[in-house]
């Protein structure tokens, strides 16, 4: 016999006809039928219509059928009870046991770039990661997610815009993002004089009421540290920092990672790891932290006369967020990873009468989906890349595929090799891109490294 409900293996659902089955030989043995019978009728010689269109049949179908449903309440029940299979508000109540809430999602809209007095002739470009803000104290910082190009004959620009920091308090209004945070004016906007920038949203921004979806709270859930003391907790502490990417930690000699079997074994005062440490020197563990464009690595210095900047730097969040978990006496040596650009140069033979343009679009659409899976250290696969390209219905032909990247910045010291490069690295065709330790691969659609040429057949 089969085993239902709550077994080893797990819950088994009782499946509609089984439970069909059992109501009509509950009928039979009531009513007194003999079920060594062949002719169908009960012990009293009448006889019992069982069959599919019989009114008693179907009233054990309806019963059946709430019964059904019944075992499927209780399956769902029983799941609930599991992080790796709850969902919805089950999973909610599992994550306020350990103490971890749902999340909410960012507001994002639209904000209009005004350019005022411009030269003839000349660019104005308003980079990618642009923060603006409201004039609440404290200020609703948005940074863009698209750069904006003016000029003296497009003299507006609507650009997207992210929160950077999460909640419904970050939806705004229509006309409140109405001031270029000074602090990033001051760095990367100041070769605009004499020409003026201004900004504002001409709709209100939205989302911050969304959450995230169970599958991204299941991650964190499953992810969850049970100990403060270890590198694990560390590494869930910088994650839930906004902005952070991804983490990797170094600790080689376990000083903050208690179940580790040589912890408290290493002293200080003798020269065992080839550099003496004398009693109460502190114990350093690098954490190498790969962050979105829209935060900038370090809070930007406030401009004399002006309000504070508007958005805390990553690194001093992340500072903050290790000193929470951290042990006594044991300090983290948080550095930036290496944000490595990386594109495509390929030529794409496409059918006649499709839309070359639309085509293009598709495929770095696909090519953005592709490299964003791979973290610090990953490997962009040239396999990958070329099923981007060859998948893409109307393609005939692929050819000179090359992956390219291009190194933000030369000779920069971390804890991991970087090789020193001066230009656009080009792979061989057939070859992969392979990250350092300290890299991580940042693709985007409109980059200088992008080089996709479609032609019609």
């Amino acid at each position: 016999m089969t085993d239902y409900g709550v077994t080893e293996e797990g819950f088994v659902l009782k499946p509609f006809d089984v439970l069909l089955g059992e109501a009509v030989e509950r009928v039979k043995a009531v009513l007194g039928v003999d079920l060594s019978a062949r002719d169908g009728k009960d012990g009293n010689g009448g006889p019992i219509d069982l069959t599919s269109t019989s009114p008693v049949r179907k009233l054990l179908e309806v019963a059946a059928h709430e019964d059904a449903e019944l075992w499927k309440r209780m399956e769902d029940l029983y799941y609930a009870n599991f992080v790796s299979t709850a969902f919805g508000d089950a999973l909610d109540l599992l994550g306020d046991d350990v103490g971890l809430a749902r999340r909410n999602l960012f507001s994002a809209g639209t904000v209009r770039f005004t350019l005022s007095g411009p030269a003839l002739g000349r660019i104005y470009t308003v980079p990618e990661g642009t923060i603006v803000t409201t004039t609440d104290s404290p200020p609703k910082a948005f940074a863009t997610t698209g750069a904006a190009r003016l000029s003296a004959t497009a003299g507006t620009a609507d650009v997207g815009v992210v929160a950077v920091e999460r909640g419904h308090d970050q939806d705004v209004g229509k006309d409140l993002i109405t001031v270029i945070d000074p602090a990033w004016q001051t760095v990367y906007l100041a070769d605009f004089a004499p020409a003026t920038l201004t900004v504002t949203n001409p709709d209100v921004t939205t989302g911050g009421l969304d959450t995230e979806s169970d599958q991204d709270y299941r991650a964190r859930l499953s992810g969850l540290a049970r100990s403060i003391w270890t590198l694990d907790s560390v590494r869930q502490a910088v994650l839930d920092v906004d902005g952070v990417i991804d983490v990797a930690t170094s600790d080689p000699l376990g000083g903050v990672d208690v179940s580790q079997s040589y912890f408290g074994q290493f002293d200080f005062d003798q020269r065992l790891f080839n550099s003496e440490r004398h009693i109460g020197e502190p114990y350093f563990f690098d954490v190498l932290v790969a962050h979105d464009f829209r935060w900038p690595w370090r809070t930007p210095a406030p401009v004399p006369g002006q309000a504070a900047p508007a958005v805390t730097g990553v690194y001093e969040r992340v500072s903050a967020a290790v000193d929470r978990v951290r042990p006594v006496g044991v300090h983290a040596n948080i550095v930036e990873a290496d944000h490595i650009d990386v594109g495509v140069r390929a030529r794409v033979t496409v059918e006649t009468g499709y839309d070359t343009a639309a085509l293009r679009a598709a495929i770095l659409r696909r090519l953005a989906v592709e490299t964003g899976g791979p973290r610090l250290g990953g490997v962009i696969r040239y396999s990958q890349v070329m099923c981007a390209f060859a998948e893409q219905s109307g393609v005939v032909d692929v050819q000179q595929l090359h992956l390219r990247r291009l190194p933000p910045a030369f000779g920069r010291i971390t804890f991991g090799a970087v090789p020193q490069q001066s230009g656009v690295v080009e792979a061989a065709v057939g070859e992969n891109l392979v990250m350092g330790p300290t890299e991580m691969a940042v693709f985007r659609p409109d980059g200088l490294l992008v080089d996709v040429t479609v032609v019609v057949r």
